[in-house]
């Protein structure tokens, strides 16, 4: 049995199982547009990390070095996923009416996800500093033991955010009518209050 094989695969689920699970801005994504959209909204913006964090591997590959002496880069990008966040921090204080999971038409829910992801500095915190020092080392073994890290991890991410999209659906039909307003609003909240953490982690990298 290949040990080094079994550590990259525990590691991948371990750290993915953690970031699916995670209370952070995504899971967050993935509750409200369930509730206000129904399953297959949900179930889209789960798939945003596939999307998203390849090329943010790419980067800090590429990047890992320099971004460690520009804190600066990332304090501009905690800006801007601060801004996005408070956007629909608002829009969830005042939901539009309508039942959980009522099939209203949500075209945009990948690109709310996928556009949470990439404004979200965490993601790049994590390649940067676990993340891509964990999948080199693995690479520097072989190609099979950086692919059993990186097909757990995102394996585990997305399942977990798949079935908390479950989850929250076959809980829809006791969230209606004011219940599910008030869901809306204090899910609208905590989006705010991690846009307000956002700007102060912005501005305390950029020096103020």
């Amino acid at each position: 049995m290949d040990v080094h094989l079994l550590d990259a695969l525990s590691k991948g689920t371990v750290l993915g199982l953690a970031a699916g699970f995670s209370p952070g801005p995504l899971t967050l994504l993935v509750i409200s547009e369930t509730l206000r959209h129904g399953l297959r909204a949900g179930m889209k913006v789960s798939l945003a990390p596939i999307l998203t964090d390849l090329p943010i591997i790419a980067l800090a590959a590429l990047l890992l070095d320099r971004l460690s002496s520009h804190p600066a880069a990332l304090g501009g990008i905690a800006l801007l996923g601060g801004a996005f966040l408070l956007h629909l921090g608002l829009g969830s204080l005042r939901p539009h009416e309508g039942t959980v999971g009522s099939g209203l038409p949500a075209p945009r829910s990948l690109l709310r996800g996928v556009t949470a992801n990439f404004l979200n500095p965490n993601p790049y915190v994590f390649w940067i500093g676990v993340g891509t020092p964990i999948l080199l080392g693995a690479f520097g073994r072989s190609w099979i033991h950086a692919a059993a890290f990186a097909g757990a991890f995102f394996f585990f991410i997305v399942g977990s955010k798949l079935l908390l999209a479950q989850l929250v659906h076959r809980s829809g039909a006791f969230l209606s009518g004011g219940m599910y307003r008030w869901t809306l609003r204090i899910l609208g909240l905590l989006l705010i209050a991690y846009a307000i953490m956002f700007f102060r982690d912005g501005l305390s990298r950029i020096g103020y």
